[in-house]
């Protein structure tokens, strides 16, 4: 299993590509494309898909890299470690050029908000040019997660210290439901945290809060399905893949669209 970063023209965007397939498949990295699967997101367009991409799109927005093709000769991208610190230091080791054109950028001018009184996020207007994230977790106080926040301005020094090294956890009765239904089935408790009554199994956290980065991390990578960069401030407490999805679509539907000042790369 391989995924092989290409550069892109200006304004491509993000784009998979299933080499393994004949002819190989493009799949772009955008939100209409996203088809509900647990505990993962999933793209998939004319019979094709990847699954698990949340990891790769974070290290690409969180580095602002945002026109890339994505090859990979499997279905389901490589978990590594259960972090995108793998994926950022190939990237970083590649490097990145930027390009004569302007960004496209999404600026949130008023606030959208998804979901219910449980589980929501929601956007907002922000007073600097740039994502500010962030993300509330509530485990209750009956477990080791527990209840956890961090709030960050999202840049790539940010990203590659405060948020990439954060990796994938469940809860062992999840871990085991993901199994049962084929999931996750080369994923052992070494690989990712999985948490047991006393605490992760087999494993140490790598840094405070690890769980809630990880969070934000996955948040990081659904909000790139909007295939732009994006000005605001989102905040969620205790949402998913779901949730962030249906965020996208809002802000989209608005149609705020513009081209930004920055150049892409």
């Amino acid at each position: 299993m391989q995924v092989e970063f290409r550069p892109s023209p200006a304004h491509s965007g993000v784009v998979f590509v299933r080499t393994d397939l004949s002819p190989p498949r493009r799949i772009a990295a955008d939100v209409a494309h996203r088809i509900e699967v647990p505990r993962r997101t999933t793209l998939a367009t004319d019979g094709a898909q990847v699954e698990m991409v949340e990891h790769v799109l974070a290290a690409l927005y969180g580095l602002s890299i945002d026109n890339c093709e994505v090859r990979v000769d499997s279905s389901e991208l490589p978990g590594l470690d259960g972090s995108s610190q793998p994926l950022v230091e190939a990237l970083l080791s590649a490097g990145a050029v930027e390009q004569p054109a302007r960004r496209r950028r999404l600026i949130v001018t008023d606030v959208t908000r998804v979901g219910d009184d449980e589980c929501w996020v929601e956007a907002r207007p922000v007073r600097f040019n740039g994502l500010q994230i962030k993300y509330r977790l509530d485990y209750g106080s009956n477990n080791p997660i527990g209840r956890q926040t961090i709030e960050l301005k999202l840049t790539p020094a940010a990203f590659r210290t405060e948020i990439a090294p954060a990796r994938t956890f469940v809860l062992a009765e999840e871990a085991e439901w993901l199994r049962q239904r084929g999931l996750g089935q080369r994923v052992t408790n070494k690989d990712l945290l999985i948490f047991g009554p006393e605490g992760p199994l087999e494993n140490e956290l790598r840094m405070e809060n690890e769980c809630v980065r990880h969070k934000a991390l996955d948040l990081i990578g659904d909000l790139a399905l909007a295939g732009c960069e994006l000005v605001g401030h989102f905040i969620a407490h205790r949402s998913g893949h779901r949730l962030n999805a249906e965020l996208v679509k809002a802000l989209l539907h608005e149609g705020r669209i513009e081209e930004g000042l920055r150049k892409t790369a």
